[in-house]
């Protein structure tokens, strides 16, 4: 554990009666050899205690007889009326049964929710607050009333839904109580996506910002509403904690087909599908119809069973005659549990095709708990549920052709599912009694004092495509056992939707195009676009606002760009910064302003610099002993390759962006040259990233490799996201820079791969691979001594295995683990030092 950091002093309230002390935390210095606080929780407080590497408490004993008591307000309790109300339920009983079953666990749990009917029964400590029907003022007033009767002896309130809650938070005993929000969804924009008044709209989100302001924690599904908290509602990403909901194994289980289908009347030699949904606009089922139209003509005998009810009923019954789907389609409005158990039973497949705020989707574990395989999109939190059973799963939100195809593959087999043994493991590992466990660890934050013992870092990048410098990021954070990391980014793409599916809290503060999208060839003195220059200090005062709210222990520049804006904003709200330095400063690469500017700002702006290698470090000129080198990670899905097939033709390839000083012209030359008649095949991937210079140069590409006859060897196939099954079909990796690499992140991802290596010798690639022993080195730029090595490796397959495997064992020097370690002792230095 990490001891020799700044420390804070999470400060929760006490039981209601006491007084509520801000979460706000409180900060002071520590240094090496001082005593930890003496307010360090002792072993007499009450359930969790000691904090896990997931920052979850686990349970600890003890001596105290009193048990703690949650209040959770809820929305309604009849699980016929949504996810919300299944939720609460699961969560309910689940914290029940830990207080039965874990003598460690000190906690109780209550309940008030709107009631169902008159007659229906509710378990003890449930208290209904009138009917979910009344007038809406009735349906609040009487909500508080009831909370305020029921508040004595609650230590922490577990507020389900903010209409309900604010009124009890606000007027009443439990206003002084510490407060937990379960974010399920954002009432404002769900209203916003119904067609809701403005107004309305308003006043709602009034409501949801003055709860989720006044609550100490916040527990979310998914990742992805993890994000919507933080960027919609100026939520602190340290105080959120990201927690699955379970299934409810016993119920939700594989049954009898035939009998299921018997009991809904379905006949046995149809291909059943079935949608369970709210019909409103943003669940899709618009989408899903207008694709289940496709396979009609193509199929025999499809049946679709919508479940649900909602506004959109009628318009959809209209879509699906309109379509001519009519006698294929079944809207079976709301089921009870047992029949809803027996859709999924009948189903071939489910499908949730939602558009957008998806929190998490329960229905998704429901069915894959009764043996069913489920096809969702990539709204919200869906890819998170389906990703771990297979990516094959999911579809691009709102593309019904997609959708259509993928249906049409899980029909012909083409595209097979996966069978009711994987869907039900799958589901196995989202428990309630996990759930349950998680959520008491942060009641008891909320109430109690904790000693932090994880540094707070915020990561900044001006770009969110996965190019070198954030592919690194991308796997060195979770990495990083001993940091809460969050990541923010100057605008939107595929590197944000990357980390929150690895559980990296992220947000995006977009940044004007003009300074964001800026090439280095425009930094010329007396020519700086004044429009540029006010939009990057517009963001970096932005930024600075930013951090002096998070208050985070560090700030780290992923980029170039992000240590320039970064580290003055860093500077401004007071909070180290470190500059990890991924590009070389040298005017074969940027304009000498802006080379001069940057070796100027590294030696007063960041409290430390890091550099990918020791030639990168070497072009910021700073004082002798300043910097330190960290090697970026590779990715942990490269360590193994598949065996290659024996007597087939020389497989060459280069991976990375297509540019001009990455010198795939280079390579193309030398393949014609070493290999103009024979089998040999090549392959380059990538694509063009940054601008229309690396299009026009891809072009060139094109043209150059029909001028030597060789459109039939040599493929350029673009951008792959696989990196690992694009390696496995190569013999020898080529590195072609034509300048210095300020790494070379490629060469140790083939490396890691057991390929033959062949790269630029300068720069990174130069520290990486010792000449003869793991690879081969030769004169940048030089095709001729390109050739000569691909001609050397093509007709040694021995020498093609020994540099192979040396070179898997250099890679693992590269693991994420061990460049984590490195960065973690930079950040040791740097609190050291503030």
């Amino acid at each position: 554990m990490i001891t020799n950091w700044s420390n804070t002093w999470e400060v929760g309230g006490p039981p209601c009666g006491g007084s509520h002390l801000s979460t706000r935390s409180r900060r002071w210095s520590w240094m090496p050899g001082s005593p930890v606080c003496a307010c360090t929780p002792s072993t007499t407080w009450l359930g969790f205690t000691s904090m896990t590497a997931s920052g979850v408490q686990s349970l600890s004993p003890t001596p105290d007889n009193h048990l703690d008591r949650a209040l959770l307000l809820g929305m309604g309790w009849s699980v016929e009326e949504g996810g919300l109300n299944r939720y609460l339920r699961g969560l309910l009983t689940s914290i029940r049964s830990a207080g039965d079953s874990t003598p460690a666990c000190r906690w109780r749990a209550d309940a008030v929710v709107l009631g169902p009917g008159p007659d229906s029964h509710l378990p003890p400590g449930v208290t209904p607050a009138g009917a979910s029907g009344s007038p809406l003022l009735v349906r609040v007033a009487r909500f508080w009333a009831v909370a305020n009767r029921v508040s004595p002896g609650t230590s922490v309130v577990d507020s389900h839904f903010a209409l309900y809650s604010i009124l009890p938070l606000t007027v009443g005993a439990l206003r002084k109580c510490p407060l937990v929000v379960h974010f399920q969804g954002p009432w404002a924009g769900e209203s916003t996506a119904a067609g809701h008044g403005l107004a309305s709209v308003k006043a709602k989100q009034l409501v949801e910002r003055l709860v989720y302001r006044r609550a100490a924690e916040i527990v979310t599904l998914s990742a992805a509403f993890r994000r919507l908290l933080v960027e919609r509602y100026g939520i602190s990403p340290w105080h959120i904690h990201v927690i699955p909901p379970g299934v409810d194994l016993t119920h939700f289980k594989p049954g009898d087909w035939a009998m299921a289908r018997q009991g809904l009347n379905l006949p046995c030699d149809a291909w059943i599908a079935v949608v369970v949904r709210r019909l409103v606009s943003r669940m899709g089922v618009d989408v899903l119809l207008r694709a289940w139209a496709q396979l009609r003509p193509r199929s025999v005998s499809p049946i679709l069973l919508v479940v649900g009810t909602g506004p959109e009923r009628a318009r959809l019954e209209a879509l699906t005659t309109e379509l001519g789907i009519e006698d294929t389609v079944r809207f079976l409005g709301s089921l009870g549990d047992e029949a809803l158990v027996d859709c999924y039973r009948a189903a071939d497949i489910s499908i949730v095709p939602s558009l957008a705020l998806e929190g998490f989707g329960l229905v998704v574990l429901e069915a894959l708990a009764s043996g069913t395989p489920v096809v969702g999109t990539d709204a919200g939190g869906l890819p998170e549920v389906l990703a771990g059973l297979d990516k094959g799963l999911i579809v691009r939100a709102g593309d019904r052709d997609a959708l259509a195809r993928r249906l049409l593959g899980a029909i012909d087999g083409s595209e097979p599912l996966p069978g009711p043994a994987a869907c039900r493991s799958h589901a196995e590992r989202f428990t309630w009694s996990e759930a349950a466990h998680r959520n008491l660890a942060v009641y008891e934050r909320a109430v109690r004092p904790r000693h932090r013992s994880r540094l707070r870092v915020v990561y900044l990048d001006h770009c969110a495509r996965l190019s070198g410098g954030e592919l690194a990021m991308l796997r060195l954070l979770p990495a990083l056992s001993e940091v809460d990391a969050h990541v923010i980014l100057a605008e939107d793409g595929p590197l944000a939707a990357q980390l929150t599916q690895a559980g990296i809290s992220v947000e995006v503060l977009p940044m004007a195009e003009a300074a964001r999208g800026m090439h280095r060839d425009r930094l010329r003195v007396g020519h700086f676009p004044a429009h540029t220059a006010v939009a990057a200090a517009t963001h970096a005062i932005r930024l600075r606002s930013r951090l002096a709210h998070l208050r985070p222990d560090l700030v780290h520049t992923n980029s170039l760009k992000a240590a320039l804006y970064g580290g003055v904003a860093s500077r401004a709200a007071g909070i180290p910064a470190i500059w990890h330095i991924r590009d070389r400063v040298e005017e074969d690469y940027l304009p000498r302003p802006a080379v001069s500017l940057i070796r100027l700002l590294a030696r007063h702006i960041p409290s430390a610099v890091v550099a990918n290698s020791r030639s990168t470090l070497a072009t910021l000129h700073l004082p002798a002993g300043q910097g330190t080198v960290v090697p970026s990670p590779i990715g942990p899905y490269l360590t193994c390759a598949s065996p290659r097939a024996p007597h087939r033709p020389l497989q060459v390839g280069m991976v990375g962006r297509i540019a001009p000083w990455k010198g795939q012209h280079i390579f193309v030359d030398a393949f014609s040259r070493a290999f103009p008649n024979g089998p040999e095949q090549a392959t380059i991937i990538g694509s063009p990233m940054f601008g229309t210079d690396e299009e026009t140069y891809e072009k060139a590409l094109h043209r150059q490799i029909n001028d030597h006859g060789l459109e039939a060897r040599i493929k350029l196939v673009g951008f792959r996201h696989d990196v690992a099954a694009e390696l496995d079909r190569l013999d020898v990796l080529v590195h072609a820079s034509i300048i210095p690499e300020p790494f070379g992140q490629v060469v140790v991802e083939g490396m890691s791969a057991g390929l033959a290596v062949v790269a630029a010798g300068d720069g990174g690639p130069a520290e990486i691979v010792t000449h003869g022993v793991d690879g081969l080195l030769y004169p940048p730029g030089d095709a001729c001594a390109l050739t000569t090595a691909l001609g050397r490796l093509a007709g040694d397959g021995n020498l093609r295995q020994a540099l192979g495997s040396a070179a898997r064992k250099r890679a693992e020097e590269f693991r994420p683990q061990r460049v984590a370690e490195e960065v973690t002792e930079v950040y040791r230095e740097v609190l050291r030092q503030a």
